[in-house]
């Protein structure tokens, strides 16, 4: 029997070596590239970053940035804000209930009025200081805008209410060319003008939409012009020296790509 400690140590250090197998330490030739490595950019979209975020597993270990999973998907929840993200969420929701599958691959909200309705909702953040009022205007937004597209695509307008939705269109590309110049030529801005626009089409709106959605839906309408048309607002947004500034020319840039391709 073996009793010195180094002895045991001995021993077992023998037994261990003889079960392990001794690599060969010749280590092969590593192939040299004479050409200037290139570095890929890899262009990631809000939507693929929140896809990711949402399927993270909270209860796993931090990785080497030693963010804990859990922070990444609290700090989703709390400040990433993507129009085109909820527009799609909405789309799915509602075209399951009003519409047949085979609209659901078109996508009604696409990048240019995404990044508007982005712009809307940084506008509207900083100026009522609260994101949940923020979201729910830009939500209700974003429904209205969907639920008048598959209705209009699935031919659920009778003739009058065809004629009214043609007169709603004109307003709104009106509107649109409005917020343009407003912003393109100095002094001309006036809020009472595009206060009144914004109320016209919302009167049209109510019509187009009177016997195919709930009053639910109307007050849903009446939420997103209420803001919109208020004047204060507007004077705030237009403001050429306010905080409104950069988010109204972004905002303009879109509305004219949109008015260029036709979709306002």
């Amino acid at each position: 029997m073996v009793v010195d400690d180094e002895e045991k140590a001995n021993i077992l250090n023998t037994f261990f070596s003889t079960v392990f197998t001794v690599e060969n330490e010749m280590l092969c030739e590593i192939p040299r590239n004479n050409e200037n490595p290139i570095l890929r950019v890899t262009n990631l979209t809000q939507e693929e970053v929140r896809n990711r975020l949402n399927k993270i597993k909270i209860d796993k270990s931090p990785g080497p940035d030693g963010i804990h999973p859990r922070v990444l998907r609290e700090l989703m929840a709390t400040d990433f804000f993507s129009s085109k993200y909820l527009a799609v969420q909405a789309q799915k929701k509602i075209l399951g209930k009003m519409a047949s599958s085979k609209y659901i691959a078109t996508s009604l909200i696409d990048d240019t009025s995404g990044e508007v309705l982005d712009e809307l909702y940084q506008a509207t953040r900083e100026f009522t200081q609260s994101k949940k009022d923020s979201e729910k205007i830009i939500k209700n937004l974003i429904k209205i805008v969907i639920k008048l597209a598959v209705l209009y695509r699935n031919n659920q307008f009778n003739q009058d209410e065809i004629a009214l939705m043609e007169k709603f269109k004109r307003k709104v590309h009106q509107l649109a060319m409005t917020v343009v110049s407003f912003q393109q030529v100095e002094y001309t801005f006036d809020r009472n003008v595009l206060s009144k626009l914004l109320n016209e089409c919302r009167e049209l709106l109510h019509q187009v939409v009177q016997r195919h959605l709930t009053a639910k839906s109307h007050g849903r309408i009446n939420n997103v012009f209420d803001h919109f048309s208020n004047c204060e607002f507007l004077a705030a947004l237009y403001n050429p020296f306010g905080p409104y500034k950069n988010h109204l020319q972004r905002l303009c840039e879109g509305v004219n790509k949109m008015l260029d391709d036709d979709n306002i």
